[in-house]
């Protein structure tokens, strides 16, 4: 038996940003930021709050959700690309606010694609009966690793986390099957080159403008509607499963060209797919979660429903997930 999802939550920082309020910082407008990537607005985290209390706000929502206590919790894992601390990373941050001070904790990176790995991880710790519980959250600052004076990128992002708990559940509920995946000959298409131990910080760094996400946005929309169409082929061959089995689609919120031309390959209905990113634009490991709680709690997604998952990012990695809620 493989994990059932028993609860889900998300959060979104207050702080709104426009279209309308980029137009006065860089030059775009709000007509090509829409007609180009579909966002209208994104949440940004205000800089005197920490990244880790928005997956402590996700996950105690999860937790809630599911009925449970944070005593019920045996595992903690936080998907992320850009953590509170380069070392000891986000997850001890996210344990000691949700009071999991004893629970085994550790960071995910898997771009975009991080919360459905954390999915297929979660999963495996839990069919092989080495935890009860599972917290997995994907959160993401994105808003203090992005350049405002780029015009091609500062307008994608946003910030935000979601979160679901797992447990064990049977082979007709829960986690039908995943598919993960890697092509490290794209590994630049996303990335961010300064901070690491190839380029340390340094001033030089720091005045190049290393320390921000950079993306190669033609190479990006190239490869993941086929990486993404792929990966969800993959996920429902494993489950036994076809398209016409699949109540919603959830892909990864990054741009609405490419969900579009996603539809387009799978030969998906429109309706099924679920999308938000016109309110919180693309939150990398959180776009996902995020859409599921919020079709969760609003009553489209119900139990018994087959939601396929599917997401492309840096690495690059692509990924899908077959669930039964």
């Amino acid at each position: 038996m493989g994990a059932e999802v028993l609860g889900t939550g998300s959060f979104v920082p207050e702080p709104v940003l426009t279209n309308e309020d980029l137009e006065r910082l860089v030059d775009t407008s709000n007509e090509w930021i829409v007609r180009r990537t579909g966002i209208r607005q994104r949440h940004i985290l205000a800089d005197e709050d920490a990244p880790a209390d928005m997956a402590v706000h996700a996950g105690g929502r999860a937790i809630s959700a599911a009925g449970a206590t944070n005593a019920d919790v045996d595992l903690l894992l936080v998907a992320t690309n850009f953590p509170e601390m380069i070392l000891p990373g986000s997850a001890p941050f996210v344990a000691s606010g949700l009071g999991l001070d004893s629970v085994p904790f550790f960071d995910l990176a898997a771009g975009c694609s991080g919360f459905i790995y954390g999915l297929a991880v979660a999963d495996a710790f839990v069919a092989t009966g080495t935890y009860r519980r599972v917290l997995l959250i994907g959160t993401e600052a994105l808003s203090r690793v992005t350049d405002w004076t780029d015009r091609k990128t500062c307008v994608l992002f946003g910030d935000g986390a979601g979160a679901v708990l797992l447990g064990a559940g049977s082979q007709a509920t829960g986690v039908l099957a995943t598919a993960i995946f890697g092509d490290a000959s794209k590994a630049m298409l996303l990335s961010m080159p300064g901070g690491g131990t190839r380029t340390p910080a340094s001033v030089a760094t720091v005045g190049e403008g290393l320390h921000f996400l950079k993306m190669e946005g033609a190479g990006v929309y190239r490869s993941a509607v086929p990486m993404m169409a792929q990966a969800t082929t993959a996920a429902l061959e494993r489950a036994g499963m076809r398209l016409e089995d699949v109540d919603w689609l959830i892909p990864h919120q990054a741009n609405q060209r490419i969900i579009d031309s996603l539809v387009r390959r799978l030969g998906v209905e429109r309706e099924s797919v679920i999308v938000n990113l016109d309110r919180v634009a693309n939150t990398s490991t959180a776009s996902i979660p995020i859409a599921l709680d919020e079709a969760v709690r609003d009553g489209r997604i119900v139990s018994g429903n087959v939601v396929a998952l599917t997401a492309f990012g840096a690495g690059a990695t692509y990924a899908a997930a077959v669930l039964r809620m």
